[in-house]
């Protein structure tokens, strides 16, 4: 009898499940970063939660060949230009912004973009077709810092007039021309919103070189004809 007693109570020691976190109750809703158990290894496993970014964002690329027929320049531009990865954690940008050429080690001459989802960085697209731009330009190799501190601004939404930006997009040409930064805009005739826009980006690169502001109508009119409409 006392054998079947000590038998029952070993079986009921093994079964009876045990919290991996004796402090925590069953209806105890876990918090990032909190402990809640160990794996096999014996090591401690933490609640994890993605951080979501206000809006989602696609990543871009453009090989641009070296063709210098300008009659045929507007007509090809963006024919090679693709999707590279779309986003919507702050953990899913660093995965792909880790594991992705610089602009330092983007072969010449090339694009990369960073856009709203849904809006291509194209004068055509509807979203972009009223807009401009801001653009600085940089020595050769020198935009790496400044390019992923626009990349920040514009996904950690630190604009005041957020709603305004479409994307930007870095430039690589030959070693004999600059690198550039262009961000682009919807309304660019809403000057309140364009200027107050290209002081913030000055701001949060501390840049103190002074830049201009093209309309995309002027530019595909006029291409590097255009003048800048609003200067800082």
């Amino acid at each position: 009898m006392m054998a079947v007693e000590e038998a029952q109570k070993l079986s009921t020691t093994e079964e009876a499940p045990q919290n991996p976190n004796p402090n925590v109750g069953e209806d105890h809703e876990v918090e990032e970063g909190e402990i809640v158990g160990e794996d096999e290894s014996g090591s401690k496993k933490l609640a994890y939660e993605p951080h979501p970014l206000e809006h989602r964002w696609t990543f871009w690329f453009d090989r641009l060949d070296n063709q210098s027929d300008k009659s045929n320049k507007q007509a090809t531009w963006g024919s090679s230009m693709r999707s590279i990865y779309t986003f919507s954690t702050v953990e899913e940008f660093w995965s792909v912004y880790n594991n992705i050429h610089h602009p330092s080690k983007l072969p010449p001459p090339a694009d990369f973009h960073c856009f709203k989802y849904n809006i291509e960085p194209k004068w055509e697209d509807p979203v972009c077709a009223n807009g401009g731009k801001w653009t600085l330009t940089f020595q050769r190799e020198k935009c790496d810092n400044s390019w992923l501190y626009t990349l920040l601004a514009m996904i950690g939404e630190q604009f005041d007039y957020g709603d305004e930006i479409c994307g930007a997009v870095v430039s690589v040409r030959s070693k004999n021309r600059p690198d550039k930064i262009a961000l682009w805009t919807k309304n660019a005739s809403n000057e309140a919103a364009q200027l107050s826009i290209g002081r913030q980006w000055k701001e949060f690169l501390s840049c103190n070189e002074t830049m201009g502001f093209i309309f995309h109508e002027d530019a595909k009119r006029l291409d590097r004809g255009a003048k800048n409409r609003y200067t800082i």
